[in-house]
């Protein structure tokens, strides 16, 4: 058996449209199969409608512990050079390299801080 969130995860499609059209909160791996191999319309139609700009979904991977989950990209994340569990220590985190600057951006996925590791710009 799988979830509705794992079913939106495997069709990449957000969990509001699996919802909205009739997944069910749990799914067999068979009726899972199923929308795959013969994708209804909606799910047609959805992917026919995609950028290619931003993922639907992204996994995030704790650079300290290895923790993982999926997690949906917001708008105003970054391009984060690591992600690790927001209860890691500074020390815990790799070490910044020469000439770069840290911004730490808290409130990723459920448990991480998204760390960003750019050149620092000339004056």
């Amino acid at each position: 058996m799988v979830t509705r969130r794992e079913a939106a995860q495997v069709l990449d499609i957000p969990l509001e449209m699996a919802h909205r059209h009739g997944i069910p909160s749990r799914l067999s791996e068979a009726e899972l199969g199923e929308l795959l191999d013969n994708p209804p319309a909606w799910l047609l139609q959805s992917k026919a409608n995609r950028t290619g700009k931003r993922p639907v979904w992204v996994q995030l991977t704790c650079a300290v512990c290895g923790f993982s989950e999926a997690a949906r990209p917001k708008k105003w994340w970054p391009e984060f050079t690591y992600v690790c569990c927001a209860h890691h220590e500074a020390r815990d985190i790799p070490v910044l390299g020469p000439g770069l600057v840290r911004s730490v951006y808290d409130g990723v996925g459920s448990r991480f801080a998204g760390i960003v590791d750019a050149a620092v710009p000339e004056a």
